[in-house]
């Protein structure tokens, strides 16, 4: 029979040996590195960020003028990159990987600003419209005028109908003479 006693040391130093993930496996990192293409300067950030967060904190910081950061991918010598999404954690993938953003000027028309990238709206919206695009007020305003006509032509026929009903009830319902 086994001594209870080295077996319940066994089982603590397993247990400790998982919470640390394991005596060979590095630990997780404190914080990811991010390269922006833009200007060259490499940003930090907390394990756990998103990458809309790390693409609003590096437009944030960017000089006037500069391109605006459209994702965030992991990439490596010979390898595809990877890009994040906008609700994806910041990750490493290990020796060789590094994080960077891509911006309109590294691949021109290939990369549109999705409105899951827009950090100012929340993805189940719309994207936002230009307010000031004149097709778009054009049409707002005939829509407008049109309610209104129709509200009034409904009105005055509402108005119509009440003024003449009661006459015609009473012709309707006038007894005839024998």
């Amino acid at each position: 029979m086994a001594n209870p006693e080295a077996a319940m040391e066994k089982k603590h130093d397993e247990a400790e040996k998982s919470a640390c993930g394991g005596a060979g496996d590095p630990p997780p990192p404190l914080f990811f590195e991010v390269t922006c293409r833009s200007s060259g300067e490499v940003r930090r950030f907390a394990a756990g960020t998103t990458a809309r967060y790390a693409l609003h904190a590096v437009n944030r910081k960017l000089a006037p003028g500069a391109p605006a950061a459209l994702h965030v991918e992991a990439v490596k010598d010979g390898e595809e990159p990877v890009s994040f999404g906008p609700n994806a954690p910041l990750a490493d993938f290990g020796d060789g990987w590094k994080l960077q953003t891509l911006t309109e000027q590294d691949a021109p028309g290939a990369h549109q600003t999705p409105a899951a990238f827009d950090t100012k709206r929340d993805e189940t919206k719309q994207p936002a419209k230009n307010p000031l695009d004149k097709e778009t007020t054009a049409a707002y305003f005939i829509k407008i005028v049109l309610a209104f006509v129709f509200i009034f032509l409904l009105g005055g026929l509402f108005t119509y109908l009440l003024e003449t009903l009661p006459d015609m009830i009473q012709l309707a319902s006038a007894p005839e003479s024998l």
